[in-house]
Parts: C-alpha cells; structure tokens; sequence
C-alpha cells in the first residue's frame, strides 16, 4: 500500500526519485566531518526558520507593542522562552557556522575553477545572513536593541552619497520609531530570508552540479553512497547544534532588558559580540581622525574587495598564500580587538555602572510586567511610574554630584572623577562627597546618628564650594553642630539613653512614615516632652527643641513651636513624604534651612511626578515582591 502511494506520489512530482537519488549521491573518499558543514548550515536555518515563524504568531512591531509581545512570549507563553532562546542562540551559531564555512572554502581552495560562483554565492549567503541578524537585534525593542540600533544606523548614515537617503528609508523617517520597526520586522522575516532561501537554493544547485571538491589523494580513494555513513555524521552534527543552542536556551536564556527608553543616554550599548572588533576598530584613533567612514565603508569595501577576487588570486601557489596570509591577518585583527573591547569594558568602571544598571532595569521591568500587568500605555508607563526603576536613575542624576546614598550614587556605583590618558584610556578616581550621605534618611538610625555625632554625618560638607567658597563650613560650626556638641556628653551617658530613644521615637512617629512603623505610643509620649522640655533621665540639654524647630504634632489642633525662618528646619513631619518634596522643591523656604541654604531648589528643573518618585525610593514605598528587603535598594 505505502510502495504503491510512494509510486503514485513519485509519478506526479518525481520527489522520492529525487530524494533517492540524494541518498545514493557518491562520496569521493567516503563520508567525512568536515562535510557536515552544509547539513549543520541547513539545519540551523531550519531551526531560525520554524522558531521565527513561531515567535511572529506572538510578536507584534510597535514601539508599544514590541517589548510587550516579546515579554509575552519570553515569560507569559508556553514554551514562549524555549522557542526565543533557540531563535535567539540559533542566530548565532548561524553566523558562527557561515563564517567557519567560508574559512574552510578558502583554506581549502574551494573556490577555484568552476567553483567560484559557489564562492560569491556562499560570501552573498554570509552577507544576508548579517542583516537578518542585525534587524533582528531591533526588534524586542529593548533598551540594548534599540540604542545598539541607533549607532548601527548612524554608521549607515556616514556612508557617501547614499548613507542619508538609505538610513531615512530604513529608518521611515529622521529618527526611529513605529516606521523603523514595522520596516526591520518586514526586512528580517520577510524579504531578507526569502533572499537567503534563494541563494541557499543556487548554492545547493551548484554544489551538487560540481561535486564535492576534494584532493587528488582523496579523489582516488573509492567513492561511497551517502547513505547512510555521512548521514549518520550529518545527524550527529546537526544535533550537536541542536544541544547546543538548547543548552544555551536553558542556562542562560534569551536576554530582555528593559523598553527602549530613546531619551535617556545608554552608556552599556554595545554590538553583539560578532561585531566587537567593528565596534573597536572605529575607535581607533586612526578612523576618529579620518571619519568613521573610513573604518565603517571604505576599508571595510576594500576587505570586501580582496575576499571577492580570491578566486582569481588564488589560482597560483603564491596567490594562495597571498589569500591565506590575508585571511590569517583579518581573523587575527578581529581577534585581537574583540579581545582589547572586552578588556576596555572590564576596565571602565562607567560602563561597568551602565551595564549593571541595564541588568537591575530589565529585571526590574519584568518584574512589574508579571506582577502587575502592562496598561494601556504600554511597559514604558509602566516602568516610568515605579519608584523603585525611577528614583536610583533621577538620584544619580540630580543628587550624587553632592550626596551619597550608602556611599554610591544611588545606582550602586561610586562617584569617579574621569580623566583621560594619552591613548584616550581612562583614569578613575572616587570623587568625594560634598553633602551628607542620604543611606537610611530620616530612620531612627539616621536621627540618632545626627544627635550624637553631628560632625561624622556631616562631614563631607567640609568640601563642599561654591565659586572658590567654602559654603558648607557654616553648617559644621553652625548653632547646631554647637548644640551636638555642647550635649554630646549628656547624650550619650548611659542613663539617658532611654530619654534619647524617646526623642528619636517621637520624632520618627511625626513622618508617619509607612516603613517606621509601628510607633511605641509610650516613647513617643516620653520625647515629646524631651523636645520641648530639654529635660532628661539625668540632667537636661543646653536647650530645647522647640527653642529653634518648629513643631505641630501629628494629631494635636496647635503647634508645639513656631519658629519658621529662625534659620533651623521645622521638624513638622521631618522625613516624612510631604516634608521631603517640600524640602526638595524649596530648601531655602522659611520653613526649612532659609538664608542659610546652600542647596538648589528642584522646583523648576524637577517635575512634580520626579520628585514625588525620587522621594517614595528614598522612603522604600514602592511595589516589591514578598519577602524582598524593604529599604530602598
């Protein structure tokens, strides 16, 4: 039955005569490894084939939709991770099969007469197989995409004549955006394979009307079938790829960082590792000086030039050399700026910054994806509501050049003085702190730090200048640094620690703070009248409180003290969300630091929303999952 369908099939498309006659194809020499190379190059498209035809049944191009669809497919689909890892690591090893492919024709003089057309064939196959691999890169519109994109884009615009007009169609427009992305998804899954399968067909057709191309040795040796030697070998290779990629898949995953953000710098934008030396070789002092056009078209056609005519070159013992001494001297090139990018970034502590900061936003986006869903405004919204994503990045930006949060700037990073050498490498020098570390702000730890060693919280103030001035000097010899002083004693004896735990208590209990809580009613009772008595366990302070704060208890109808524009903050729900952004957007006000202030006001070049995100990571009131830490990281 199945022989007389097989006929009946064959009869009418000829394809079981064809497939048998592919088995029964004659090796010179018998089966071999290094003939694997083509079933490994098929089979990994293959591969790139069914997974991306997989993902396009999820993805969705849009600046709001593209993120949204790939983290729907890496984490909300099933399998949805398994299916774009191996698209994602099978790209790779595509890229890394084509050009160990291309090495061994060249080595191998498989690119003399009459093979020379396989041979452009082959190097056009590698060149589609690059741009499918680099629109594809665009598409998650992540924040490593697209930033990577940009500066790809921009090289593309530096060519002559045509960089400008090509990078604006590309792009569908000026600047990238919905147009760019609809226009890669159509070139990457559409038009550019379409390309790739044409070639791959002529390739094919070629190979098989010339034959495998083999030594003289090899050629008399007996030839043997196909089946089933080198299709065992063929398999077994294909299914290294395949454990490979999967193996990949499983341990390290498909990355998703977080949404393109096309506002904010990226300082870790980087090419994938295939294109490092690319991303080296334009640096160079040697392109910086001449244009980039220089490294990114003219030498790079140059190269392409010299690898087209090798079969032509080639043809003598001498021209062989020539081509192989060529291929020796580019792979070692490459190599070797790979090698100095990844030991450059190893070394820069800048990019070292941005990339973990990229890592802890990506993680952080996906996190509120799962938790929370995207709204209609897509993750963008999402991640530029959350504290926790937003308050890190506007403290690094607006705070750190004069405070410190745990000592970092707030992304976990030091602040680094940059200077540049010579060989424009960089030196980096931790740039010291000009205000008070802001770890811990407005805590218990934070308030009785301040009462009883004034001069350590507030030291770095000793740097701090302005026009050659030293403006933070009077805060160090001020009337309370004098205060502190003046009662480090009493403070600190033994039998008043529990008048000072009362004062600090009752202090914390005016911000109401969410992550201070609960207050001891009794404490807070108790420091209520250490702050307006100055009386202790065992003596009294120099002075009290209210003396120069000013104070209306949470809960009572009139103020306990009023003393706004005596110079000293009101301590009316001090550390608390509202005495924050009010401080943060006028700390000279009356009621805050006055005409002693030496600190900008963030009223105008902060939004409200800025500020209110800035202070709620700074008081840990943001979404975390159960059982995370609850201070601001």
């Amino acid at each position: 039955m199945i022989n007389k369908l097989s006929a009946w099939f064959d009869e009418r498309t000829g394809w079981c005569t064809a497939w048998g006659r592919f088995l029964e194809y004659s090796i010179p020499g018998g089966p071999r490894w290094r003939y694997t190379w083509g079933a490994m190059l098929a089979f990994t498209f293959f591969l790139e084939a069914v997974t991306g035809l997989l993902l396009w049944a999820a993805y969705s191009p849009g600046t709001q939709t593209a993120w949204e669809s790939t983290f729907f497919i890496q984490h909300e689909l099933t399998l949805g991770w398994l299916i774009r890892g191996v698209h994602h690591y099978a790209a790779h090893t595509l890229m890394v099969l084509l050009g160990l492919h291309f090495l061994q024709l060249i080595v191998y003089r498989v690119y003399l007469q009459p093979r020379e057309v396989n041979f452009w064939v082959g190097l056009a196959m590698l060149q589609v197989v690059m741009l499918i691999f680099l629109t594809g890169f665009l598409l998650p519109w992540d924040q490593y995409g697209y930033h990577g994109s940009v500066a790809r884009n921009k090289i593309l615009g530096t060519a002559p004549f045509v960089g400008q007009p090509a990078l604006t169609v590309a792009q569908g427009g000026k600047i990238m955006g919905n147009q760019t992305l609809t226009r890669f998804f159509a070139l990457h899954a559409g038009l550019l394979p379409a390309i790739a399968i044409g070639l791959l067909v002529v390739y094919s057709r070629l190979v098989f009307r010339h034959g495998l191309a083999v030594g003289e040795k090899t050629r008399s040796e007996p030839a043997v079938r196909y089946w089933p030697d080198q299709a065992l070998r063929d398999g077994l290779a294909c299914l290294g790829v395949l454990a490979i990629v999967v193996g990949l898949t499983a341990w390290v995953g498909a990355p998703l960082w977080g949404p393109a953000n096309n506002v904010d710098s990226f300082g870790a934008a980087r090419p994938e590792w295939e294109f490092l030396f690319l991303f080296r070789f334009l640096k160079m002092e040697f392109i910086q000086k001449h244009g980039v056009e220089v490294g990114a078209v003219y030498i790079p056609t140059l190269i392409a030039g010299v690898i087209v005519l090798m079969p032509f070159i080639g043809r003598s013992r001498a021209g062989h050399i020539f081509n192989l001494s060529f291929l020796g001297v580019l792979l070692a090139g490459m190599g070797y700026l790979s090698f100095i990018a990844v030991k450059e970034d190893a070394a820069d502590l800048e990019y070292q910054a941005a990339y973990h900061e990229a890592e802890r936003e990506g993680h952080r986006a996906v996190e509120l994806a799962s938790a929370l869903g995207i709204p209609g405004g897509g993750a963008m919204e999402l991640v530029q509501h959350d504290p926790l994503f937003m308050g890190p990045k506007l403290f690094a930006r607006r705070c750190a050049n004069c405070h410190r949060l745990d000592g970092k700037n707030g992304l976990g990073a030091d602040v680094w003085k940059v200077t540049f050498n010579p060989d424009h490498s960089k030196n980096f020098a931790v740039d010291p702190a000009t205000a008070a570390d802001l770890g811990g702000f407005g805590s218990r730890e934070w308030m009785l730090k301040v009462l009883t060693d004034y001069d350590a919280t507030f030291e770095p103030l000793k740097n701090a200048t302005h026009n050659g001035k030293n403006v933070g000097e009077r805060f160090l010899t001020g009337d309370m640094a004098s205060w502190c002083k003046d009662n480090a004693e009493v403070l600190k004896q033994p039998a008043n620690a529990a008048s000072v735990k009362a004062l600090v208590e009752f202090l914390a209990a005016q911000s109401g703070r969410k992550d201070l809580q609960p207050y001891d009613a009794a404490l807070v009772a108790a420091g209520r009248e250490v702050f307006a008595s100055a009386t202790l366990a065992s003596g009294s302070l120099s002075s009290a409180c209210i003396d120069c704060h000013g104070m209306h208890v949470a809960g009572e109808e009139t103020a306990l003290s009023e003393n706004s524009g005596a110079g000293a903050p009101t301590l009316t729900g001090y550390g608390g969300r509202k005495w924050l952004i009010d401080f943060l957007k006028q700390p000279g006000h009356a009621d805050f630091y006055g005409d002693n202030n030496a600190m900008p006001s963030f009223e105008q070049s902060m939004s409200p929303q800025e500020i209110e995100l800035l202070v709620d990571w700074m008081l840990g009131d943001y979404y975390r999952p159960e059982a995370s830490p609850s201070k601001a990281e």
